[in-house]
């Protein structure tokens, strides 16, 4: 028996279940990558999770070569093209069985079937990145849940009456190899303020549990201080799988917070918010496709003015939590939960810009970015998609920093040109600049937030008006 490994978004030894499962009777087992720089271009993925891809692929491939399991970078432009190449190379050594773990994104299943009806022999697909198997919980109506509460319950009640299984790393098949090394074509952004590989994945893992984790739900939200995970790059490749985090949180705690109000359920809830959204992606993949959840929200008559739409991506809108996030997000990838709440709100409810720009700016910048939980924020903050946040709910982007950054350390780093200001102003700093720093570069607001609330609620309400028989 001679199988393959076709690792995508699972680049972990340990609790991967294709490699488990190819490794389990005794079969020679190769591993292949197989790397598309067009198909990343078209869907717009961020220069430095390309980079952080390329450093945990040859982590993974210098795993693999210690466990004597030969691992190969195959490249071809397109997924249309991967059939045939991965039907040529297996055909060449003698592969009898194809072992994967399964991709969500439309484009990556369509390439799934095309692969299985190329290749002359089986094909096991696995899941590999949910607790839960996608699918598996559905209504008494048997239809995928819309709203998080029952679904989050349904998840919760699986865990408890089924658990979860964490697979071993599979044991050496022959004598260590040389690594393969790895390069990517394409842009490439630099990555290594994020250290790559499952080893890495493991130590932050922990140190955020014994660390953070009892006091994650009070401090989650003050983008300020290092009280997140900062683990979502490695979920997003697979380095890191759901069901370790749900052992870090076991061993650190004793046991899983299963209900709210127990220590360390607000990271637990985290977790399930991003099944929902993968569940979400492979029942309804409209999804991937670019569409609103809400039908009926293609209507939405949105300004989508490119100029104001510069302004919020170089963070130059004169609110200074907004343009503190998007700041950083261009220098370093990557940007608080709350923070996104914060901008996307802004962009679609003060600027009335469709949240599909928005969505593209993040993948396009993001080393985290990933299409399932990346569509379900941006649809919640536009009040499009499942569990949306209410039409009437905007955010206010001064409060908002008033509340989570109350002294502005978040602000002051991000955006110098308000280094002075006191903490009493820097929220709304304008009156306070003009008295003390006239000339100062900071932009004024670009819309009046009162006014732009509700211009977006009449949108919504212009919307139902338009559906009313």
């Amino acid at each position: 028996m001679r199988h393959l490994v076709w690792f995508r978004t699972d680049l972990r030894l340990a609790d991967n279940p294709a490699l488990y499962e190819a490794t389990a009777g005794g079969a020679r087992v190769e591993a292949v990558y197989v790397d598309c720089p067009e198909q990343w271009r078209r869907h717009g993925n961020a220069p430095i999770q390309r980079d952080f891809l390329r450093r945990n692929l040859q982590q993974l491939a210098e795993g693999l070569a210690v466990l004597g399991i030969p691992f190969t970078l195959l490249r071809t432009d397109r997924f249309d093209q991967v059939p045939a190449l991965l039907a040529e190379w297996s055909a060449a050594r003698g592969i009898d069985a194809l072992y994967a773990n399964r991709d969500i994104g439309i484009n990556e299943r369509r390439r799934d079937q095309a692969v299985q009806q190329a290749l002359g022999f089986p094909c096991r697909v696995f899941n590999g990145d949910c607790v839960v198997s996608h699918g598996s919980l559905t209504t008494r109506g048997g239809d995928m849940y819309r709203v998080f509460t029952p679904f989050a319950k349904a998840w919760l009640g699986r865990l408890r009456g089924s658990g979860y299984r964490l697979l071993p790393a599979p044991p050496r098949q022959g004598e260590a190899l040389p690594p393969a090394p790895i390069q990517l074509e394409g842009e490439l952004v630099a990555s290594e303020a994020w250290p790559a590989g499952e080893a890495a994945a493991s130590r932050r893992l922990t140190a955020f549990c014994r660390e953070q984790l009892r006091h994650y739900g009070e401090r989650r939200d003050y983008p300020a201080l290092a009280a997140t995970s900062s683990l979502s790059p490695y979920l997003a490749l697979g380095v890191l799988s759901p069901n370790q985090c749900l052992a870090a949180i076991e061993a650190e705690l004793g046991s899983l917070p299963l209900s709210r109000g127990e220590r360390g359920f607000s990271w637990l809830n985290e977790l399930i918010w991003r099944e929902f959204y993968r569940h979400l992606l492979v029942v309804f993949p409209a999804l991937s496709m670019h569409r609103a959840f809400k039908p009926e929200t293609e209507a939405l008559r949105w300004d989508n003015d490119e100029q104001r739409f510069g302004l919020w991506c170089r963070g130059q809108t004169g609110y200074p939590i907004v343009d503190a996030a998007m700041r950083c997000l261009h220098d370093t990838g990557w940007m608080h939960n709350r923070l996104r709440m914060i901008v996307a709100s802004f962009l679609t409810k003060d600027l009335h810009i469709d949240w599909r720009w928005g969505e593209a700016w993040f993948m396009s910048r993001l080393i985290d970015g990933e299409l399932a939980a990346n569509n379900g924020g941006w649809q919640w903050a536009a009040g499009t998609g499942a569990d949306a946040a209410p039409y009437f709910r905007v955010f206010n982007p001064t409060t908002q920093g008033e509340r989570f950054d109350p002294d502005g350390d978040f602000i002051r780093r991000w955006v110098p040109e308000l280094a002075e200001v006191p903490a009493a102003a820097i929220h709304a700093p304008h009156d306070w600049l003009a008295r003390h720093h006239p000339g100062h570069g900071y932009p004024p607001p670009v819309v009046d937030h009162g006014q732009a609330r509700l211009r977006a609620i009449a949108m919504f309400d212009a919307l139902k008006e338009r559906e009313a028989p």
